[in-house]
């Protein structure tokens, strides 16, 4: 069990490079002109002379689904049928991921300062945090069954990104704070905040359960 976490939260990492909101092609440029995420022009490391403006080295923004159930899409690739009306699919993929990650790596590193009431949770019975998976299936599927619930309630929003997109990428209207500018320079300097946070963070969550299983140890999770 605790192996296949490692597993997922590798996968996930990578994933932070996967969703490329902008391709190589004209059409998926012109496609992408109004998502933030790829104006750059921040240097890239190890590629001198290159930028992120662009940036999506593996053309997954020129890989599209021509056909999608609920469990499974057939692809092609944009350069057979170019489609660019799936790119703000990936960006919704991406952003979900993104906050999931945020949200992963706050509970990840919490419960090794401080936990909840309750003897099942506390430091004595399960001293570190990466140790729960297994201590504690219960929690778990309650967790994955929260989690799951979730993505559910996002079915209907979903579908209108089929549908001539009636909505940007990652826009649920959920906002109980107010804390979205109304400002459009300013709702695009919070987007690209997200958006660099959430791919951060699909790296981090998977760098801080690798180190935690491998080395045993709490945070900062290395030897």
């Amino acid at each position: 069990m605790k192996s296949f976490a490692i597993l997922a939260a590798l996968v996930g990492s990578a994933s932070a490079f996967s969703p490329a909101q902008v391709s190589r092609t004209s059409t998926s440029v012109n496609a992408m002109s109004d998502m933030v995420g790829g104006e750059g022009p921040e240097p890239m490391p190890f590629s001198p002379g290159q930028t992120s403006v662009m940036f999506d080295p593996a053309g997954f923004a020129e890989l599209t689904p021509i056909h999608c159930t609920a469990l499974h899409c057939t692809y092609i690739t944009l350069k057979q049928q170019r489609s660019p009306e799936w790119l703000p699919w990936y960006r919704e993929a991406e952003l979900k991921h993104g906050r999931a990650a945020m949200l992963a790596t706050v509970g990840f590193t919490l419960p090794e300062i401080v936990r909840i009431p309750g003897e099942q949770f506390s430091f004595e019975a399960i001293p570190k945090v990466i140790n729960a998976h297994d201590a504690l299936p219960g929690s778990m599927i309650l967790i994955l069954g929260s989690i799951s619930l979730l993505e559910a309630c996002t079915f209907p929003a979903m579908a209108g990104l089929g549908n001539g997109y009636d909505r940007a990428p990652g826009d649920f209207s959920f906002d109980p704070l107010g804390l979205f500018p109304t400002d459009p320079e300013m709702q695009k300097v919070r987007q690209l905040q997200e958006l660099k946070n959430g791919r951060l963070a699909m790296i981090a969550i998977g760098g801080m359960v690798a180190g935690s299983a491998i080395t045993g140890n709490g945070f900062p999770f290395l030897a």
